[in-house]
């Protein structure tokens, strides 16, 4: 099972005085709301983790959520058995998270992981439904510290392109 979280840094706060309704989308995906995030595999008990304090999470979540998509742009979908690659890259280092889908199945790596360490595997249904219950649980978290992030019309765009997926279970 699929866990997606994140830790807000102290040491790089949110402006105090920023206009959250008029924050620009550059600003958004890499100026605000620096921490770490996490990839566990419950199951497993493991976890694919930042610890640098300065990964712009909200962009995470942006950014994992059209990775996502990247990976299904196969028309035969969960029967595609030509690998689909994908690669999410850290701005502020030369570290990333390599995604490979074969079939229905996600395989996720990252620059800093053992060599020997075999990747996370999720199903692509179940990767794609937990990035985007994270990235609105995520954003409902941060509406709540800056209440005018709820006007902002990126925030909306980002919501309604990203929608939740009911759960089959």
């Amino acid at each position: 099972m699929l866990d997606i979280g994140y830790a807000l840094s102290r040491r790089f706060p949110d402006p105090i005085q920023l206009d959250y309704r008029r924050a620009d989308v550059h600003m958004l995906r890499h100026d605000l709301f620096c921490g770490d995030v996490y990839l566990a595999d419950t199951k497993a008990d493991r976890e694919l983790a930042t610890a640098w304090g300065w990964v712009p999470v909200l962009d995470f979540a942006w950014a994992l959520c059209d990775i996502v998509e990247q990976l299904d742009r196969d028309p035969r979908g969960s029967r595609a058995s030509k690998p689909q690659y994908a690669e999410l890259d850290f701005t502020e280092s030369t570290d990333r998270m390599l995604f490979e889908r074969r079939f229905g199945w996600v395989d996720i790596e990252a620059d800093w992981m053992e060599a020997d360490e075999p990747p996370l595997t999720f199903s692509h249904t179940e990767l794609r439904r937990e990035a985007r219950d994270f990235l609105h649980d995520l954003i409902a978290d941060l509406t709540d510290l800056h209440e005018d992030l709820a006007d902002n019309p990126a925030i909306w765009d980002l919501q309604s392109r990203f929608p939740r997926v009911p759960n089959d279970r």
